[in-house]
């Protein structure tokens, strides 16, 4: 039996990757899905433990690949890639790992990133990396008290995150109804019997659950630290946006350092544009009395196929000031309609999914852990 088979965490994996190490990542999956999703730099060989190696690939080809230095194998769940590291071993591949959980638990995989603030305010970034999700804590240090903002479906990272820094949670906030991950808010919110906030507007939506309604003008204190509620809608019709400490906007799917948020996910192909008009509304007028020096927080980074950030990398703050996006972003300098023409123009990937997900988030549907897992899959696909 071979002794060199080991397994890595995707913690592992993902240190490993962040230093640049000398490693070939062996994605075992078949191509369709290889092609939709994957780890930075992996390569493709489709394997089954029974039917063998497919594209017409053979063992002498697999070895090419593999090369002689570490190999970490990953497929969908550490399953398939448990046999073909096997296989490796066998060959004399004398340094092969099998990650652990496979593509489920990259996609599951967080980092933390503390905001440089310059007060008793706490602001972290809590990045889900394979998703590009982007969530946060809103904190004050010396009243010992947080809000946690659109947490993912793995909400104890956002607890962790809180516990770590002395704060004890005190609410739970979703900007909107979320079209590409499951949302961890209203769980964390009832484990922790404290509020889940939701905007007013979510009446509109046919949400079957109840929350504490916020509209735009209302104020979330956070102990001296102050959450100034605004409307945003565009992205979707009750999605608001939080200005925290008259400093950092959290823009949620608005505004992305790199793009903007899509419209036809609630609006459909028929409404987008009307969608459109609103998200222009939103840049340009509601966010016309901010200051060109107010930190833009989004909601999501784009992640490619390769696994890539569109801006930044994992473990980098995924953020730029307003008046960089102002000046750099070519969408927010269109006109109107030059503006609704592209944002409608788009034919962008939907999230996967996404009507499963949003009838979840309304609480018009439930999915256990395996099917919640499997819905989620793949990047998150909100951006323009």
């Amino acid at each position: 039996m071979p002794t060199l088979l080991h397994q890595l965490t995707v913690e592992d994996l993902a240190a490993a990757i962040d230093a640049g190490d000398d490693l070939t990542i062996v994605d075992t999956r078949q191509p369709e899905s290889f092609e939709a999703w994957h780890v930075p730099d992996a390569v493709n060989v489709p394997y089954h433990p029974i039917d063998g190696l497919g594209d017409g690939l053979d063992w002498d080809d697999v070895d090419a690949i593999a090369g002689s230095g570490p190999v970490a194998v990953i497929c969908a769940r550490g399953l398939t890639s448990t046999s073909f590291g096997f296989e490796l071993s066998n060959r004399g591949h004398d340094d092969v790992a099998v990650v652990k959980g496979g593509m489920e638990d990259w996609s599951k995989l967080y980092d933390v990133v503390d905001v440089d603030t310059d007060s008793g305010l706490f602001l972290a970034q809590v990045q889900r990396r394979a998703k590009g999700c982007l969530g946060y804590v809103v904190g004050d240090h010396d009243a010992g008290e947080a809000i946690v903002v659109d947490a993912t479906r793995q909400d104890h990272e956002f607890e962790l995150v809180a516990a770590d820094a002395g704060l004890t949670i005190t609410g739970v906030v979703d900007t909107h109804v979320h079209a590409d991950h499951i949302s961890g808010g209203r769980a964390l919110a009832e484990r922790l019997s404290v509020p889940y906030y939701l905007s007013a507007a979510a009446t509109e939506r046919d949400v079957a659950y109840e929350y504490e309604p916020i509209a735009d003008g209302d104020t979330l204190a956070v102990g001296d630290v102050g959450a100034n509620v605004i409307a945003a809608p565009g992205h979707t019709t009750e999605q608001m946006n939080l200005v925290v400490d008259e400093q950092y906007l959290l823009s949620a799917d608005a505004l992305f350092v790199e793009s903007v948020g899509r419209t036809e996910l609630e609006f459909g192909e028929g409404g987008a544009a009307h969608g459109a008009e609103l998200l222009y509304e939103t840049l340009h007028e509601t966010y016309a009395p901010l200051s060109d020096d107010v930190v833009v927080l989004p909601g999501h980074v784009s992640v490619d196929a390769e696994g890539r950030f569109g801006a930044g990398q994992p473990g980098e703050l995924v953020a730029a000031t307003l008046g960089e996006l102002r000046e750099g972003l070519e969408l927010f300098r269109l006109e109107k309609s030059a503006f609704v023409d592209r944002v409608t123009d788009r034919t962008t990937e939907k999230p996967p999914n996404y009507e499963t997900v949003i009838d979840v988030n309304r609480g018009r549907r439930d999915l256990d852990e395996d099917e919640a897992t499997g819905v989620e899959l793949g990047p998150n696909n909100c951006a323009v």
